[in-house]
């Protein structure tokens, strides 16, 4: 059985995508494949959204941002897009979420604790989507 995939994406991949694949990756261990991506890569991982997952006790120190690329997103079963509008591709046949979610953009930890906590919620509702596989 083919594990299913998720891409997450956002304009920078520094925030909401980092943390939604961090929250994916730790709650579905090695099931599901977790991908993440942006239109337009910020240099580093947004420093709040870093702090704010360490509280939990997930690190995504070691995450980068990353171009969203035609194949990961060919290529993903599931395509999650969290603001980037008509920057995000659209490919048929794929399975589209569209999250609305505040921008942790340069805001402080305190703002994105409360953005954190619902995208666990968002992703733990996904993986019960996805099925007994994940």
């Amino acid at each position: 059985m083919n594990k299913p995939s998720v891409l997450f994406v956002c304009v920078h991949n520094a925030g909401r995508s980092q943390m939604a694949a961090g929250w994916l990756r730790h709650l579905a261990g090695d099931t599901v494949e977790v991908r993440s991506a942006g239109s337009a890569p910020a240099d580093q991982v947004n420093p709040a959204a870093v702090e704010a997952m360490r509280e939990v006790g997930i690190d995504i120190t070691d995450q980068t941002p990353k171009l969203l690329e035609y194949e990961a997103a060919e290529s993903s079963d599931v395509i999650v897009t969290m603001g980037c509008g008509d920057a995000c591709p659209v490919f048929p046949g794929k399975r589209y979420e569209d999250w609305k979610l505040e921008d942790p953009a340069g805001k402080g930890v305190e703002a994105v604790r409360p953005i954190r906590d619902e995208i666990r919620a968002r992703v733990e509702k996904l993986l019960t989507e996805l099925g007994p596989t994940a």
